[in-house]
């Protein structure tokens, strides 16, 4: 069996666990509550919260580009690429010049990075005090942002371009969404990709957050409400529950963000290659 069609199956495995999903009891009441609650909302004020929340996103992914951390990102891909092939000059030629599974290999060792980070920075959430418990969400935003730049990056994706900006962010969205709504907006993110008429205008519905989407940063306040509780228990003069509350939850959100945008990028990778062929 090829790495080709390893890598195929791989991925009707994987979408299958979303397309078959049948939410439990707890999540369907869930559902409703959170509908309930945002029904009660103004809907002047629910849009104008979406919308500034959405333009927080659209900020965080233009401030990752120009950071200098970025420039030296794409570079070290370039310079991994170039072991693979020295036809590799530019960012787009990591599409055209590697296979999908020298694109993986390199793709997981940004992965590998990323959930390290938010390994390290959940842990020190769990052990700082208000500060960092104030930081841990924006952080943890700009931080699986970032990764999924980088897989972007490595599938020969140039990010600031505004067509690859608005995917990436749909990525990101889609890849926090609850398991329930993953299948929906994963056909909705493939769609866009087959119907794309200019290679840098995205022509899609701009909207990025909703109410589907409000699981997330709930689950978030949770979080923080735990490593509050489990604060005063000290071990050796260290918080270690609260220290792995952050560590593990941020480690698995990260997980989560990574492999969903892995798995987008390398589906988009076999399908540009079969449309090409």
């Amino acid at each position: 069996m090829s790495h080709h069609h390893r890598i195929r199956t791989e991925l009707k495995t994987w979408l299958e666990q979303y397309q078959q999903y049948q939410p439990n009891d707890f999540e369907m009441v869930y559902d409703h509550w959170i509908q309930q609650s945002l029904m009660n909302v103004d809907p002047q004020v629910k849009k104008a919260f979406f919308s500034k929340l959405d333009a927080w996103f659209f900020h965080t992914h233009a401030f990752l580009q120009g950071t200098s951390y970025q420039y030296e990102a794409r570079e070290r891909i370039l310079t991994v690429g170039r072991i693979f092939s020295n036809q590799i000059e530019k960012i787009e030629d990591m599409e055209t010049e590697l296979t999908v599974e020298q694109l993986t290999y390199i793709a997981e060792q940004q992965m590998a990075r990323g959930r390290l980070y938010s390994f390290a920075q959940g842990g020190l959430t769990g052990a700082g005090g208000w500060l960092f418990l104030g930081m841990d969400y924006p952080l943890m935003m700009l931080m699986n942002l970032r990764a999924i730049q980088l897989i972007g990056l490595t599938f020969g994706h140039e990010m600031n371009h505004p067509y690859e900006m608005m995917i990436s962010l749909k990525v990101f969205h889609a890849a926090t969404l609850p398991k329930r709504l993953k299948a929906g907006a994963w056909n909705e993110l493939i769609e866009e990709v087959k119907k794309k008429e200019h290679p840098f205008i995205f022509a899609g519905e701009d909207q990025l957050t909703d109410e589907g989407w409000m699981e997330q940063p709930v689950k978030q306040c949770f979080k923080s409400l735990f490593i509050l509780m489990f604060r005063k228990k000290l071990v050796q003069g260290l918080p270690f529950i609260s220290i792995a509350i952050g560590a593990y939850s941020n480690y698995h959100l990260t997980k989560q963000v990574t492999e969903f945008a892995m798995k987008f990028y390398q589906y988009r990778h076999l399908m540009n290659k079969e449309g090409a062929s």
